[in-house]
């Protein structure tokens, strides 16, 4: 799919659907950034975890957002489109973000989406995890939140001068060079794992 760094899809004909494909990057960023805070003060002053713990399992529960990450973005934004129910559907998830990556307004998932699979997680995880959740949930949200950000950086802004040159270098790969390289946003971590750390070329 050629990139077309002009306009915007249309997702949907119904124009409340539509309008709620759309966000400010600083929403969703913000929600969770207070969501994860509140999940460790909660848990911390309700006695659920003591402070150590909450940052061990904070560290574990982002380590495992690096994981998600990496797996939603190969597997399910990168799906097979071998019918046209999974071909609308990729479009929907991802799909159009490749068509048009300058466009600011869907660089995030829908607010209301994305909530509700925070609360599918923390469910999941209290089971695993027990009270330990409130530190593994807010690592994951904030991992996300880091995402967000990362992924808003890499398409709205020049190259930094910073370690997120990398990235940015990375994420540019996979939409202009290689789609099926460098599916780790805000980590490359399991693309080395994995071994789809796309290949620079030394000037």
């Amino acid at each position: 799919m050629k990139p077309n760094h002009k306009g915007s899809a249309q997702l949907f004909k119904n124009p409340v659907l539509e309008k709620m494909t759309r966000t400010h990057i600083a929403v969703p960023i913000s929600i969770f950034l207070i969501i994860a805070t509140g999940l460790i003060y909660y848990g911390i002053t309700h006695g659920f975890i003591s402070i150590l713990e909450a940052i061990g399992f904070f560290f574990l529960g982002w380590f495992i957002f690096t994981l998600i990450e990496y797996l939603a973005h190969r597997y399910v934004f990168h799906m097979d489109t071998d019918t046209p129910f999974k071909a609308r559907l990729q479009y929907l998830f991802h799909g159009n973000h490749h068509e048009f990556p300058k466009d600011k307004e869907r660089l995030a998932m829908p607010p209301i989406v994305s909530i509700l699979y925070a609360s599918a997680f923390f469910f999941i995880f209290k089971i695993v995890f027990g009270t330990f959740v409130f530190g593994v949930v807010a690592g994951l949200l904030f991992g996300y939140a880091m995402y967000l950000l990362v992924h808003y950086v890499v398409h709205a802004y020049p190259p930094p001068k910073n370690f997120l040159k990398e990235l940015w270098i990375n994420h540019s790969i996979h939409h202009y060079k290689d789609p099926e390289a460098a599916f780790g946003v805000s980590s490359p971590l399991w693309d080395y794992i994995l071994g789809t750390m796309p290949k620079r070329t030394k000037k």
